[in-house]
């Protein structure tokens, strides 16, 4: 009587296998490296909307521009003036297109590093 439980008498009934460890790390690596590109694509996504912004002159006082300018500016914050031009669009370009070109490459590469394990 090799399907039913010894102690109690009910009959078992085939369960799936479950999924060994390895298959379910390489699942969750790659939940967790499209998190990391997906924050790296929102935060360069802002900072060049910001860039573009900038350079269409778009209104300041509108809520949707300030809220793109602050967001920017807390990103970039790390890399405020690091270049300093006399063009105006030529500094922005640079101090918050940089920001947003190391969050694309710092992201994912930590996402295909997590993807090849």
């Amino acid at each position: 009587m090799s399907n039913t439980d010894p102690v109690s008498g009910y009959q078992t009934y085939d369960q799936p296998p479950r999924p060994d460890r390895s298959v379910r790390n390489q699942a969750a690596a790659r939940r967790t490296a499209l998190v990391i590109c997906t924050i790296a694509d929102v935060a360069a996504g802002l900072l060049g909307l910001w860039i573009l912004l900038f350079l269409l002159d778009s209104n300041p006082g509108n809520t949707f521009v300030e809220f793109v300018h602050g967001t920017a500016d807390w990103l970039a914050g790390w890399a405020q003036d690091i270049f300093t031009m006399d063009t105006e669009g030529l500094r922005v370009v640079l101090n918050y297109g940089l920001p947003a070109v190391i969050y694309l490459l710092i992201g994912h590469g930590i996402a295909a590093r997590l993807n090849r394990s």
